[in-house]
This record gives C-alpha cells, sequence and structure tokens, in this order.
C-alpha cells in the first residue's frame, strides 16, 4: 500500500473550541489481493467517552451514492451487507486518535471515495476530509523485483553453504587420497578427530538439505 499527498482535510479549522480535528490521507494505492489501510486519526478536546462515534462511508467514483461500510461507538461494527462484507477491520485505537481500518482482498471495484466522520459529544465536526482509494494489478517490475529480494535472502546464503561444504570435502580426500599413497597409519587421536569430523559433516550435510527445503518452500509460496 502506498500512502501520498497531504492530509485529507481538518474540521473546525477556524473554531479550535470544542471541535474534532481530522487527519487523512487524500491519497492511498492498494493492490489486488493485498490488505489496504485507510488511515484516519483526531484530536478532540474533550476526553473520549462511550458517546464517540466513528462512521466510515463509501462512494463509487462518478456517483452521488454512498453507503455506510463500518461504524463503531464502544465496539466495532462492520458492514454485513454489500462488495465490503467480511472484509472490513478495525485497525484503530481511539483512546490514541486513532480511527483507521483496512480492507482485505481489495479489487479493482473498490476504487472510490472514502470518508471518516468522528463524533465526540459535545465536540462538533465540520469539513469531513476525503480519501481516494485506487486498487491495481502489480506489475511485471514489481513482481521481478520480489523475486530477486527472495534470491538474495535464499538462493545466495544457501549457495554458498554449499560451495563451502564441497571445498572441505574436497580437501578431506585429497587429504586422504595422499595420506593412503604413502602408507600412513593413523593414530587413536587421529581416528578420534576424523569422527568428530565426519559428525560435522554430517550436520552441514543436514543444514544444506534444510536450506535447500526452506528455498522450496519460499519459492512455492511466492507462486
Amino acid at each position: 500500500m502506498q500512502q501520498s499527498g497531504a492530509p485529507g482535510g481538518r474540521g473546525c479549522a477556524l473554531s479550535p473550541v470544542l471541535c474534532v480535528l481530522f487527519f487523512q490521507d487524500a491519497h492511498v494505492r492498494g493492490y489486488v489481493g493485498e490488505k489496504v489501510k485507510l488511515r484516519c486519526t483526531f484530536k478532540s478536546t474533550s476526553d473520549v467517552t462511550d458517546k464517540l462515534t466513528i462512521d466510515w462511508t463509501y462512494r463509487p467514483p462518478g456517483s452521488s451514492r454512498t453507503e455506510s461500510i463500518f461504524h463503531y461507538q464502544s465496539f466495532q461494527y462492520p458492514t454485513t451487507a454489500g462488495t465490503f462484507r467480511d472484509r472490513i477491520f478495525w485497525v484503530g485505537n481511539v483512546y490514541k486518535g486513532d480511527a483507521s481500518i483496512s480492507i482485505s482482498s481489495p479489487t479493482l471495484k473498490d476504487n472510490g471515495t472514502f470518508s471518516c466522520a468522528v463524533k465526540n459529544p459535545p465536540d462538533v465536526h465540520h469539513n469531513i476530509p476525503l480519501t481516494e482509494l485506487t486498487v491495481t494489478e502489480r506489475g511485471f517490475g514489481t513482481m521481478l523485483s520480489s523475486v530477486a529480494l527472495l534470491s538474495v535472502l535464499v538462493f545466495i546464503p544457501s549457495a554458498v553453504v554449499v560451495v563451502l561444504l564441497l571445498v572441505r570435502m574436497g580437501r578431506q580426500a585429497a587429504g586422504l587420497n595422499k595420506r593412503s599413497k604413502a602408507g600412513y597409519k593413523k593414530s587413536s587421536i587421529e581416528v578420534s578427530d576424523d569422527t568428530d569430523q565426519e559428525e560435522n559433516d554430517t550436520c552441514m550435510t543436514r543444514l544444506c538439505v534444510r536450506c535447500a527445503e526452506c528455498m522450496d518452500s519460499d519459492y512455492e509460496e511466492t507462486y
């Protein structure tokens, strides 16, 4: 999600007594299928009580019709009808002046204008700010960037571990061949060291297998 522009508006700009000040993003960009947050914060000259209410509404592009999608008064009441049914979630905290909500699984049909109205009697509010939501498909370039990041975080470290293991195994094999040709007989201490070395190699092998499993798992989740 991307947020841009100055706050969508402020209420009571000319009369700071008994008023609620609003701060809301003027433009928010979301992507299809990815949860998007609609930020709305407020400041009230009165303490928050159980009389405080919050109402979010939605207006489709090119339409004058608005619909209520969320109501709050001591508890959250997301809409139970329409296109936003079961997709609106409360992510705010009235005691911190936060009246934000989020939309899960947004689609291109969710584009439009959203407004957040907070009432905290005896405070009043005036010009309610608006947020324009634009939902788009993620482009190929964005997906490519995600794949590149995954490669850096997963594939490269795994490859380094494998290379180090192969180098180590190669050195051990060369040492054994050299000793074998010279008829060298290991002492009891060296035999013990070799046993410890074999256990370490086994651990390294298991680590490589685990890295490969994680790599396959992350790759499948990405696609």
